[in-house]
């Protein structure tokens, strides 16, 4: 009876480290903005992101919050690769699996197009000898 309540014990702690998965973010999916709110006009659709994680290992199943934060995290890491620096959720997890749009927006946009922003320590033409800053570079 001891064997077998010591082969179980063994067993259980071997799961433990499966049950603890991390997604880490890459420094270029931190760059990546979800808009949960779904404001992306003047934004270029840049393709579809499909994520999974592990939600359950074996009869024990995840935090739903903590499998949602890594699925998030997996997407952003994603569009970052296409490149996208915009991603909004599609569908809501479901057995560990999410679906997020990816769009181009902001400054993915402008280098793709070709244009350059102007840097904050360089002014804008002068027009009438008025000269106007940037208040913050984006």
């Amino acid at each position: 009876m001891k064997d077998a309540a010591l082969c179980f014990c063994i067993f259980s702690l071997s799961l433990l480290p499966a049950a603890c998965t991390w997604v880490e973010p890459t420094v270029s999916g931190n760059a990546v903005r979800v808009a949960y709110d779904g404001k992306i006009a003047g934004c270029r659709e840049a393709g579809t992101v499909a994520v999974t994680v592990a939600d359950k290992i074996a009869f024990y199943h995840r935090n739903e919050y903590k499998v949602a934060d890594e699925l998030e995290t997996m997407a952003r890491n994603e569009a970052a690769s296409l490149p996208a620096d915009t991603i909004v959720p599609r569908s809501e997890p479901k057995d560990g699996a999410q679906r997020f749009q990816a769009y181009v927006c902001g400054k993915t946009l402008l280098r793709q197009r070709g244009e350059a922003s102007v840097p904050a320590t360089q002014p804008a033409a002068a027009q009438d000898g008025v000269q106007t800053f940037p208040v913050k570079e984006h």
